[in-house]
């Protein structure tokens, strides 16, 4: 393990105004986006998208990594550059997703846990040798207003996340720790919050155990936010400051960033809160994103799968990477969604 280029490429990731995009959907997941915007979601098709997004001109300022896909690290563009190979060319960090996806947790059927630790070394390996600089792996944590998630359930994800992390700075990869308690449910920010305080502090403790370098690592947690069914939704305000109280109790001031989920909000409610956050003044760490459906939202909406359709459609998204990397220094306002000020 080469903790200095692990460091030095964990700082890059979270360099001034920029931040992540999460481009690494499933193809189950990547077929529900398809189905709404009425395209068939065949390999071409999915390279096709791919390919739309890593070549939008200008996202290089404000995009420092994209997390990829298995299929798309191996895929290239259609004048045959590999993806990671045309990524790196434009400053931009190729990453990879690794876990195999949430299933339910034995004997615990109302809690998930995240499998693909089998294995997980050889192709960490693999990985690296195809262009890759970090990986992601993403826990799961069903959320309602009592007694879910169990403490088993927040244990055995914990652990999992401190495995994977540790295969890959073994290897030379930094590993995104991503945590995510659900926004689904009717739970009040206040359960978000104190499920998100347990499950934070139980990953620290086993990525210690396991001789995670902090310093080497970066944290992709969700925002602390009421669930979308609960009548009482907090404001813009409440969000930023729940979660940074949250972050600041149990995240370490080693670890150099914190790259937040999405998790289901609107691509403008998503960079609202990111800027509020840092809006409140100096943190210990960056605070940035790593957004995959609130970047990309906008983008399918104008492509639907038409090669007319391309440039509205890069613009769309070039329009968002700005938004967010503005967010990431407290400058963005909901009025640049519709202004002059949001020219590009």
């Amino acid at each position: 393990m080469d903790i200095d280029e692990l460091k030095s490429v964990a700082r890059a990731i979270v360099a001034k105004q920029k931040g992540i995009l999460a481009a690494d959907e499933s193809n189950p997941t990547i077929k529900k986006r398809f189905d709404s915007v009425g395209v068939e979601s065949t390999e071409e098709n999915r390279r096709q998208y791919r390919e739309l997004l890593f070549t939008t001109p200008g996202i290089e300022r404000y995009i420092s990594g994209v997390i990829l896909f298995d299929e798309t690290l191996r895929q290239s563009s259609s004048n045959g550059i590999p993806f990671a190979k045309l990524l790196s060319n434009r400053g931009i960090i190729p990453g990879i997703k690794v876990d195999k996806g949430s299933k339910a947790l034995a004997l615990y059927p109302r809690d998930k846990i995240t499998e693909g630790l089998d294995g997980l070394r050889d192709r960490l390996t693999e990985y690296k040798q195809l262009g890759a600089k970090f990986a992601k792996w993403r826990g799961v944590i069903d959320i309602d207003e009592h007694d879910v998630p169990s403490p088993y359930a927040i244990r055995a994800n914990a652990h999992a996340l401190a495995r994977y992390a540790a295969l890959c700075q073994e290897v030379g990869l930094v590993p995104i720790v991503e945590p995510e308690v659900l926004m689904d449910g009717a739970h009040k920010i206040d359960r978000c919050e104190v499920v998100t305080s347990q499950v934070l502090e139980q990953v620290f403790v086993e990525l210690d155990a396991h001789r995670v370098a902090f310093e080497g690592m970066l944290l992709k947690p969700n925002m602390v936010i009421a669930g979308k069914k609960c009548p009482h939704q907090a404001d813009t305000q409440q969000v930023a400051e729940a979660t940074v109280r949250c972050l600041t109790r149990y995240v370490p001031a080693a670890v150099p960033g914190i790259v937040f989920l999405s998790g289901g909000q609107g691509p403008e409610e998503a960079t609202d809160h990111l800027n509020a956050m840092n809006t409140m003044g100096a943190h210990p760490w960056e605070l940035s994103f790593s957004y995959g459906r609130a970047l990309q939202e906008p983008v399918l909406a104008a492509w639907k799968g038409q090669k007319t359709n391309i440039a509205a459609a890069q613009q769309a998204f070039l329009k968002r990477c700005r938004l967010n990397g503005l967010a990431r220094e407290g400058a963005y306002s909901r009025v640049m969604e519709t202004a002059e000020a949001a020219a590009l």
